[in-house]
């Protein structure tokens, strides 16, 4: 049985006008289509939604149109990540304001933590705030891999509910998934990895695919997690020239000319 956070989530592009301010419109708008593809949930303010160049003011105004645009029919894990432990709490209690399902947090980049630097960073941000935790591990953008005996010793802390798994090694995905209590929620960063996930053990994808196709890539996932493996490994194979194509230059410029 999977958890409630199960499924597709969209990693949200932030769309913004000419003069750089976000476009707020297009971005209920976006919210609202993913919203009628039906799916898990969204999630503003991650890479693809170029959270490292937005401000805190804007972050913060981004997460409450979100959360005020889903209006319940779809949960909302904002990204509250930053390499400075003090600043993700801050981040992390706005998400609390507007009203969050949870949060998704970054493993701190460029400082290169130990691994007991990763573990007291994720205690101290749960310890100082209320919302359930997504931990986001991605080495290739943050340069410190999380290794799985870490992982394990904070799924133990009850605020911290689950992970987004990009580090590309599946390997090490199904020690997570073997690790970790049934009840933590083990998703896919990798659109082209998800079905993989899903046969080890795990829960569905925080996709950057969903933003271009939200009604096929929820039906792909959902195919996967009712183990209809025969249709998803077909739906796998189409999509597979997409997931390609989406990542042939950094992310997201590519699904933001998709969007164009």
């Amino acid at each position: 049985m999977h958890s409630p956070y199960s499924g597709t989530w969209t990693a949200l592009i932030t769309p913004f006008k000419q003069d750089q301010s976000i476009d707020e419109k297009a971005l209920r708008h976006l919210v609202e289509l993913q919203v009628e593809a039906k799916v898990t949930g969204i999630v503003p303010v991650g890479t693809t939604g170029e959270s490292p160049t937005t401000t805190a003011e804007e972050d913060f105004r981004i997460y409450k149109i979100c959360v005020e645009q889903a209006r319940k029919r779809i949960k909302v894990m904002c990204g509250t990540g930053s390499n400075c432990t003090r600043e993700a709490v801050e981040h992390t209690k706005n998400a609390q304001k507007a009203g969050a399902d949870c949060v998704l947090i970054v493993c701190p980049y460029y400082n290169k933590p130990t691994q007991e630097g990763l573990f007291l960073h994720y205690t101290e941000i749960a310890k100082n705030t209320k919302i359930p935790i997504f931990i986001y591990n991605i080495k290739g953008r943050t340069a410190v891999n999380m290794e799985t005996e870490t992982l394990k010793r904070l799924s133990e802390n009850p605020k911290i509910i689950g992970v987004k798994e990009a580090s590309g090694d599946l390997s090490q995905m199904k020690n997570v998934i073997k690790e970790t209590p049934d009840e933590f929620t083990v998703l896919s960063g990798d659109d082209g990895l998800t079905l993989e996930l899903i046969k080890l053990g795990g829960d569905g994808v925080i996709s950057v695919a969903s933003n271009v196709l939200p009604k096929q890539i929820t039906d792909f996932v959902n195919n996967s997690l009712n183990t209809n493996f025969k249709k998803a490994e077909k739906q796998n194979e189409y999509f597979k020239e997409i997931f390609k194509n989406l990542f042939i230059e950094t992310n997201p410029i590519p699904v933001k000319y998709y969007l164009t």
